[in-house]
């Protein structure tokens, strides 16, 4: 009983409309009968006793065939009104967007307070965190991994359209957890053997370092050359201000000739092996235009989770009423001519 239930509540999205289903019935047993209005009655001089009355039985059934017609017609009325659908075949629509794999670099230089924000001075991780939690913000349908290196590199998070799982792994980052040596060439081999299960047409890392290579068992170079065979296009950014910052009696004072060892020949020769861009933000803001430029990156479709679509089935019900309702009103007519 609790199958067929089941079953009759997927056919009818308002089954509660049948509840109307016996309502002529109702008015019929329970409502008073109209009333007549007494009319004057024929009178026939001397024919009283020629004139006989036969009562209509003929008349009754056809009224009462006509009464049938028309409760058939309000009863496929309200079947067509508790709209009745069934499931059609399983379907998985394409979602439209990107797969992008984000390196974010957590050397010891990252702490280095060279940026502005909010009007406040902070070090360059805590720039790019506010950057990088805006830019996620508009990924809603991309599928998005994050990688993290120091002296080693980790895979935080693999692809997903989870972004707030991704977001709670970049706000926990901190500078050092990683080591406090770059190992450039190690974080793009990590995230190439992360993107190798993906379209080869749609492989993108976004890698973002304020240094250079200064650890792992892996090139930079030759980290290039294995995304190039891989199909995996990389965009590099060179992250950090003019030059370096010391302290001076508590105050941070600038120094134009030390800049901060960014190597940034090498990240240029990464991204144009790849095919990838390079790209020098000095300050938040050219690092916001920067994503902002990166958003134009061609989308991928993917199959998203597979729904079986209810098809409407109320407009045969309501055909067959309107065709019951026809038939009942050509029989009235026909019955008028007689």
């Amino acid at each position: 009983m609790s199958a067929a239930w089941a079953s009759f509540v997927e056919y009818f999205a308002w089954p509660w409309m049948l509840a109307a289903l016996p309502l002529p019935l109702l008015a019929h047993w329970w409502l008073p009968p109209a009333r007549h209005v007494q009319t004057p009655a024929v009178k026939l001089p001397n024919a009283t006793s020629r004139l006989h009355i036969v009562p209509g039985v003929g008349g009754v059934t056809r009224m009462r065939g006509m009464r049938w017609l028309a409760y058939i017609a309000w009863s496929l009325l309200c079947v067509a009104a508790a709209r009745p659908q069934e499931f059609g075949p399983v379907q998985a629509p394409p979602q439209s967007g990107r797969d992008l794999m984000l390196a974010v670099d957590l050397s010891g230089s990252m702490e280095e307070p060279d940026m502005e924000l909010g009007g406040r001075r902070v070090d360059r991780l805590t720039a790019a965190k506010a950057v990088l939690a805006d830019f996620l913000d508009r990924r809603a349908s991309d599928r998005i991994g994050l990688v993290v290196f120091g002296q080693r590199a980790y895979a935080v998070s693999p692809l997903t359209l989870d972004r707030e799982s991704v977001r709670r792994q970049l706000r926990d980052a901190m500078v050092g957890m990683a080591g406090r040596e770059t190992a450039i060439g190690d974080a793009i081999g990590l995230a190439v053997k992360r993107l190798r299960t993906q379209p080869a047409e749609h492989r993108v890392l976004i890698l973002l370092t304020d240094g250079e290579n200064t650890a792992g068992v892996m090139t930079p170079s030759k980290a290039a050359e294995l995304a190039q065979a891989e199909s995996v296009r990389i965009h590099t950014i060179a992250f950090g201000g003019e030059g370096g910052v010391i302290s001076v009696f508590g105050m941070q004072m600038p120094v134009p000739g030390m800049q901060g060892g960014i190597d940034e020949e090498t990240l240029r020769q990464v991204a144009e092996t790849t095919g990838g861009k390079f790209f020098r933000a000095r300050d938040t803001q050219s690092l916001a235009g920067i994503y902002a430029e990166i958003d134009r990156l061609e989308p991928v479709r993917h199959e998203g989770a597979a729904v079986r679509p209810r098809v409407e089935l109320y407009w045969k019900w309501l055909l067959a009423a309107l065709s019951v309702a026809v038939l009942s009103a050509v029989l009235s007519w026909l019955r008028g001519r007689r």
